[in-house]
């Protein structure tokens, strides 16, 4: 008995359930006075084996046994191993030293996380542990299907050839005009269209008539239609729909309506008409009648006939005959043996193989593939062109160097998007007169020429200076994103003075000169300030699929307007772009060559934002690309978890408002420069962290804003691009620096001196951290006239007053300068409840003493935490949490609290759509850390504990259903850290008892007591979430097998099936068999079922001993796993048809594993797999009246030899029309010794259970209501459907067909008499029900398919195979519906005759495979039972009429009766073995 035993009569643990005022239940739990109530009728519940202690048992046994495969455990089935992170950079983007530097917890931890490898805990046969669609063998769908070559369907071909030539035998017995209405069922009568049509009237050779129809009398062109006239059954005159018009009444209570011209033709139709009719129905009336007096002759005879069987029998057993049909029965065995198929091959399932159910692959985490497209830059001219320097011959050039700066802009979202990318296209001789000579400084103060060149990160800077590509990414991309290009120049003044020469250009040369003089003394005075120029943009998509609008061209040049310089300015205009009437912009002439186009995948010489360069990447390349960085929208469901190290603060200074200080007498041309520190003392300096602009250095010490001449209150839209240091403090800032540049010029052409350029204006600073953090937000600061020692004390008004810092404020202190900055960091977070979470654990880590209950109000507040933050950070974030749950407190509410913000934040990421960001942490990230304390309890135990303890809350109910909904995170990482506990301890070499101390187990099962009542008494209350928990369970528990004591587990499984009642609605039932699916697709389902002899030691060489066959209750103790199932598939057998068709397709699956398990190839091995299933074949014994009805077996028995094929294709009748085909009144019963009663339906009756002839349909009861009567052996459902039979049936060849001969054999010898011919019953029933149908068929079954979905025209349906008898017309249609759920072609108006050939192969092949398994059956079946023996075995049963026929019928008449539906190939192989028969009888 396990920990959690139920009494096997009646139990059922149930809660106490009240109402609460909100109107919903309340599950009263755990300390809420938990209720038991014992009120469900049970399953019998058989107790497990002890499988550890039976293993170490029989350990001898298990080694010795040459299948011990089956049996065991394959050795390091598990095993943690180290995978490097797959990184897109050629080095890693953290620093060196990076983890050392920083001091900061949330830093610390997101660096190791970006450094760290994956950490995954493998199994090795892990492929093998779910639906056999996640197999890891390509074979399940054979390559190439044989060609089987059927007589039905060369009778189909000559039935067409006849067909087509009917008319020139004369057999036309009417023609003439008529006018058909359409058979759209959708159209109402009065509104059928009538089309007119010439009709043939003919009788086939058959003696069947046809109704054909053409366009005109040429009837050698394509029918349009035709109407067989035996399913006719009346013609009547239809006056209100139409003038003549009479309708045609078919078997299927569907009408065909035709109108004649003239009164009288349509009396001459309905006259010849009603004769065919007529002579229909006798036909039909003397066929019955001839089949009645067949089968009486046959029962007269059958006595003599059997003593003629007698003796020929005795007369054959001569030693040499005997000897020869030994011999020849062994080649024709062999010879079926070649070239067979896996049944399972032409399954329906495995040929469509949906994968919709299946999981897809948990990759790890990695850097989201936006919208990308590279934008490569060639040149910019203007129509200012002339020789600049020593560029004499070369082509002209502009006369001025030119400065481009792109971004993509939003105007959909009103937004900048992607950080500027800055251009340098100025040709040498240009750049040179921005410094003179190469030994003038360089932008950051440093001399060009110098010092040795620096490398930055492999690359070495002078290829860094000039890059011309960029590789842009837009993660929303659609048709209102804006690339925009603006054009500085060299600060010279007035933007419409140093426009004119470019607009107004009568004299280019003149022009030229006259520009390129001025530009020269400009550029060597000022040539490090920039002034705004002109602007251009162009669209970058055409849709919102992100299709690249490659043929787009930029807008003209416009004249920059000095007070529209900000974003939001280029944002209204680029609003107003397509409506040029509203665009009243100057145009520059000019050209910006500019080509965008997609971004190849292993696009090489390529950088990152942070110019780490990316694979594959050549050393000493010139030819750069680099990425250019997107801002991403602030929206979660483009957030992503972080992977790399990346650290920016971009800084936009936005405005200055100077004109109302008194402070400088001349402060109009304002340059400001920023400058990033860390210290406000008077001998700091700036850091060199600033991203330069090309032709500079690639960092630099600052950076300047573009000048506005003559602008007191001046707009920027400068982007500064700052590489923030790992370890931030409270000095770090940025400092603003305002300069009045003067822009004169000597008349004299020399330039001023270079200290009187620039004059100090004023000083400005904001720090970044507050509270910690990075201050983002736009912001007003005042700005001071002088900058002294210890300025940042000075940041608000309070501190101002209090400071004795001599320091003078322009303007009051009033805030003058607006800025703002925005921060692109991976180890920074701007969310003020992360922050303080882990600053808290930092103080409690560094010794700090910890106030009682101060941890769990930050725990509490990380509920408050921005979403889009909790997925960027979310390794770190929980793995931080992990540690809390572990180690932080000896607080009782910790864990609990803790494992609510886990459950908080699991459930907001599937709320978004994100949880396979949970997935990729648990297998890549998670790694479980031992705890610091000593006596502190690792994940797995604290996590099921705190589980438990919230589920027997009874206030949160809404924490209890989020639990369940997303158990199987919590699962997740109690099995991970579970297998990462046994490996990295060593545990798992201990015997599995000892490997988790008994605690433990008491958790587990404590758990799974907390689980049940929420699945089986809160199921209509949270469907969902009951639903989700129970499958989440069962994960667990089939992982646990493989790390834990297996008993222990089974004790489980079994206490949670015992919660469970034959009586539960359907929606338990599918929980249930939902469960046990899960379960018993472990990888060693077969081992967990120790598939061996169980017998007691005396008597463990004798077969009939070792062999279980039945339920019983000690196959059920060994066989734990698959016991239960098909005990519970018994059960479901009796129910209705959803819970019927679950639990089948469970056991069918199973079997489909089994049979393509590439490591249970040998036919041995399958041998053992398919006894461990042989109570199945009894379970099919128990419902054979359901499986081979009295309709089945009629249709199957009362043809005649020599019957068509059309009425062999149409003979099988629908569950739904049961009597259609109905035995006669005086059918004549006869009772066995047992008392079961048997019916003769013809000469050749099949045997039926008296009683069994149809129960009415049932249907199904509601979900919420249980059946009230008890279960007895009739089922109160009538036959099974066709997909069911077929299902069963499916699983029973493939037992008898794997199953060893021995064993077999030992089956049969320790059944009963009855049991064994019901056995060779079923091998009929199977040869029925796959019998091929015909391509004619298959296609006709398609066509109607699509009639009642897709309301296609049903002519193809009006056309089916020629027929020689009426009233089956009835009956194909009935085939129709039973056949659909087999049909595996794609269901569209489109199937092409590829489609059919293709179905029909996989029939013929089901149909030829299923043939030689039958066949293969009888054949050993007459070996081991000699017919002698017996006859004389059963001597008694033989005397009854019917009964004596059945041996004959089983050998031969099974295969002669389905000749038309086997191919050339099966049928030769039947003549073999019934030639053999007849020669030895």
């Amino acid at each position: 008995m396990g920990l959690y035993a139920f009494n096997c009569s009646e139990k059922l643990q149930t809660v106490n359930i009240r109402r609460g005022t909100c109107g919903h239940s309340v599950l009263s739990l755990g300390s809420m006075k938990t209720q038991w109530i014992w009120n469900k009728e049970k399953t019998k519940i058989v107790e497990p084996l002890d499988y550890e202690n039976v293993i170490a048992q029989r350990k001898t046994q298990i080694y010795s046994d040459p299948l011990r495969d089956l049996l065991m455990f394959p050795m390091e089935d598990i095993s943690i191993s180290v995978i490097n992170r797959q990184r897109r950079t050629v080095q890693s983007t953290v620093p060196e030293d990076a983890e050392e530097r920083a001091q900061s917890l949330f830093v610390k931890e997101c660096i190791k996380t970006y450094s760290t490898d994956w950490h995954v805990v493998n199994y090795k046969y892990e492929d093998f542990s779910g639906d056999f669609r996640m197999l890891p063998c390509k074979s399940l769908r054979p390559e190439k299907i044989p060609n089987h070559v059927f007589e039905i369907d060369e009778d189909c071909e000559k039935d067409e050839d006849s067909s087509s030539l009917c008319s020139q035998k004369g057999g036309v017995i009417r023609q003439g005009w008529l006018h058909k209405a359409n058979v759209n069922s959708t159209i109402t009568v009065t509104m059928k269209v009538f089309k007119r049509r010439y009709f043939y009237l003919t009788q086939l050779p058959d003696g069947s008539y046809i109704l054909n129809s053409y366009k005109d009398e040429k009837n050698s062109k394509e029918s349009k239609g035709c109407i067989y006239l035996d399913a006719c059954i009346d013609v009547v005159q239809c006056p209100k729909m139409r003038r003549h018009a009479f309708e045609l009444k078919m078997l299927d209570k569907y009408s065909h309506y035709l109108a004649a011209e003239t009164e009288q033709e349509m009396e001459e139709w309905l006259i010849t008409l009603k004769k065919i009719i007529q002579i229909n129905t006798d036909s039909l009336v003397q066929e019955k009648k001839e089949t009645v007096e067949t089968a009486q002759d046959d029962e007269t005879s059958s006595q003599g006939k059997a003593e003629n069987i007698m003796a020929s029998l005795e007369r054959s057993m001569h030693p040499e005959l005997m000897k020869y049909g030994r011999e020849t029965e062994q080649l024709n065995k062999l010879s079926r043996g070649d070239g067979r198929q896996n049944l399972f091959s032409f399954d329906s399932e495995v040929q469509r193989l949906d994968f919709s159910g299946i999981e897809p692959d948990i990759k790890p985490f990695e850097e989201k593939c936006n919208k990308r497209f590279q934008v490569n830059c060639h040149d910019l001219t203007f129509n200012v062109l002339g020789q600049v320097g020593d560029n004499a011959k070369g082509p002209p050039t502009n006369v001025e160097p030119f400065f481009i700066s792109l971004a993509l802009f939003d105007i959909k979202n009103n937004c900048k998007i992607s950080a500027d990318f800055h251009i340098d296209l100025n040709p040498p001789s240009v750049r040179e007169m921005l410094w003179g000579a190469s030994t003038q400084p360089a932008s950051d103060g440093n001399a060009k020429g110098s010092s040795p060149e620096s490398v930055i990160h492999g690359i070495a800077e002078s290829h860094l200076r000039y890059i011309k590509q960029g590789i842009f990414s837009v993660t929303n991309p659609h048709p209102e994103i804006f690339l925009v290009a603006r054009i500085e120049k060299v600060l010279q003044g007035n933007i419409t003075h140093c426009a004119e020469p470019y607009i107004k250009n009568s004299d280019p040369t003149k022009t030229a000169q006259k520009v390129y003089r001025t530009a020269k003394q400009v550029c060597s005075r000022l040539g490090q300030y920039r002034m705004p120029f002109a602007w251009a943009a162009r669209p970058i998509f055409k849709d919102t699929q992100g299709s690249l609008d490659l043929d787009g061209r930029f807008s003209p040049f416009y004249k920059q307007d000095s007070s529209k310089l900000s974003n939001e300015d280029i944002l209204k205009l680029l609003s107003e772009y397509k409506k040029p009437e509203k665009t009243k912009l100057q145009i520059i002439p000019g050209q910006l060559n500019i080509t965008v186009e997609c971004v190849p995948v292993d696009l090489s010489n390529c950088i990152t934002s942070s110019y780490v360069p990316l694979k594959p990447f050549e050393k000493n390349c010139q030819n750069i690309t680099v990425e250019v960085e997107e801002f991403v929208p602030e929206m979660t469901k483009y957030c992503y978890p972080f992977t790399i190290y990346r650290n920016h603060l971009y800084v936009y200074p936005l405005q200055l408002k100077y004109d109302s200080q008194k402070t400088f007498a001349k402060a109009r041309n304002i340059a400001v420069c920023m400058e990033f520190r860390d210290s406000d003392e008077s001998d700091g300096g700036p850091l060199k962290c600033i991203y330069g602009k090309p032709a500079g250095s690639v960092f630099t010490t600052n950076a300047y804003a573009v000048v506005s001449h003559h602008n007191q209150n001046p707009e920027f839209y400068d982007e500064v691009k700052i590489e923030l240091p790992i370890h931030l403090h409270q000095k770090h800032h940025v400092l603003f620096t305002f300069y009045h540049v003067s822009c004169e010029i000597s008349t004299k052409g020399t330039t001023k001196k270079q200290d009187t350029v620039e004059t100090p204006v004023g000083f400005a600073w904001f720090p970044l951290l507050k509270d910690g953090r990075i201050i983002t937000f736009e912001q007003q600061l005042p700005v001071s006239a002088n900058l002294p020692p210890g300025y940042l004390n000075l940041n608000d008004g309070e501190s101002r007053r209090q400071s004795n810092v001599d320091i003078k404020w322009v303007d009051g202190a009033k805030p003058l300068l607006k800025i703002k900055s925005h921060l692109e960091s991976t180890i920074y977070t701007q969310d003020l409840h992360v922050h303080k979470f882990f600053h808290h654990c930092q103080l409690v880590q560094s010794g700090w003493k910890e106030v009682p209950g101060e941890l769990i109000k930050y725990l509490k507040c990380l509920h408050a935490m921005e979403i889009q933050v909790m997925i960027q950070f979310l390794p770190v974030i929980l793995m931080q949490l992990f540690r809390v749950l572990t180690n932080m407190t000896p607080e009782d509410d910790v864990p609990i609290n803790c494992t609510m913000v886990l459950l908080h934040i699991v459930s907001k990421c599937h709320e978004e759509g994100l949880d396979s960001y949970l997935r990729s942490f648990i297998k890549y990230s998670f790694r479980p850390e031992k705890p610091s304390a000593p006596q502190a309890q690792l994940i797995h135990e604290t996590l099921a504990t705190t589980m438990i303890a919230i589920l027997k809350q009874s206030a949160d109910f809404l924490a209890i259903n989020k639990l369940l909904k997303y158990s199987w995170f919590f699962f997740e990482i109690i099995v991970k850290s579970m297998a990462t506990y046994l490996l990295e301890e060593n545990k798992i070499k201990l015997p599995r008892g000892q490997r988790f101390p008994e605690a433990y187990h008491h958790v587990l099962h404590s758990l799974l007591l907390a689980i049940i009542p929420h699945v089986t008494i809160r199921y209509a209350e949270i469907p969902d979430e009951s639903r989700n928990v129970n499958y989440s369970l069962a994960s667990f528990l089939k992982r646990c097998f493989t790390l834990m004591d297996r008993g222990f587990v089974f004790n489980l499984i079994n206490d949670y099936i015992s919660g469970f009642s034959p009586k539960d609605p359907k929606v338990l039932a599918e929980y249930k068999f939902e469960f046990l699916q899960t379960i018993c697709n472990h990888e060693h389902y077969i081992p967990l079922n120790l598939p061996m002899a169980f017998a007691k030691p005396k008597l463990q060489r004798v077969q009939d001993s070792n062999l279980e066959y039945s339920l019983s209750d000690e196959y059920c103790k060994h066989h734990f796993l698959v016991g239960l199932l098909l005990r519970e598939t018994s059960i479901a057998l009796q129910d209705n048809y959803e819970i019927r068709y679950t639990a089948i397709s469970v056991i069918k699956n199973l079997l489909i594993k089994h049979a393509f398990d590439t490591r249970y190839q040998h036919k041995n091995q399958q041998a053992k797999i398919a006894q461990l299933y042989l109570p199945f074949v009894g379970l099919l014994l128990e419902n054979i009246q359901r499986l081979a009805g009295r309709d089945t077996l009629y249709s199957c028995a009362a043809m005649p030899n020599s019957a068509s094929r059309d009425e062999f294709a149409c003979g099988f009748t629908s569950p739904t029309n049961r009597g259609s085909l109905s035995a006669d009144k005086d059918t004549a019963y006869v009772s066995f010794q047992n008392g079961h009663g048997i019916k003769r339906e013809d000469s050749r009756g099949s045997l039926v259970p008296e009683g069994m002839t149809g129960f009415p349909d049932q249907g199904s009861t509601g979900e919420n209501t249980r059946q009230s009567s008890t279960r007895s052996s009739i089922s109160q459902y009538n036959r099974l459907d066709q997909y069911e039979i077929r299902s069963l049936l499916m699983c029973y060849l493939y037992i008898v067909k794997m199953i060893s001969e021995d064993t077999l054999l030992t089956y049969w010898n320790k059944v009963s008499p009855q049991e064994l011919i019901n056995i060779l019953i079923l091998l009929e029933v199977c040869l029925f029900h796959f019998r091929y149908t015909g391509k004619r068929n298959i296609a006709r079954v398609h066509d109607a398919w699509l009639s009642r979905h897709f309301g296609v025209d049903r002519k193809s349906q009006t056309m089916p195979a020629l027929r020689n008898r009426s009233g089956v017309m009835q009956a194909r249609l009935q085939h129709l519906s039973s056949l659909e759920s087999s049909f595996t072609l794609n269901h569209s108006s489109a199937t092409t005759e590829a489609d059919i050939f293709h179905q029909a192969l996989l029939e013929g092949n089901t149909a030829t495979e299923v043939s030689l398994t039958v066949l293969d059956t009888i054949s050993f079946f007459t070996q081991c039972f000699k017919i002698l023996h017996f006859l004389k075995q059963f001597e008694g049963l033989w005397r009854q009429p019917c009964v004596k026929q059945v041996y004959w019928h089983h050998f031969s008449d099974s295969v002669c009766l389905h000749r038309v539906s086997v191919s050339y190939l099966g049928n030769s192989h039947n003549m073999r073995s019934l030639s053999l028969l007849y020669l030895l009888w």
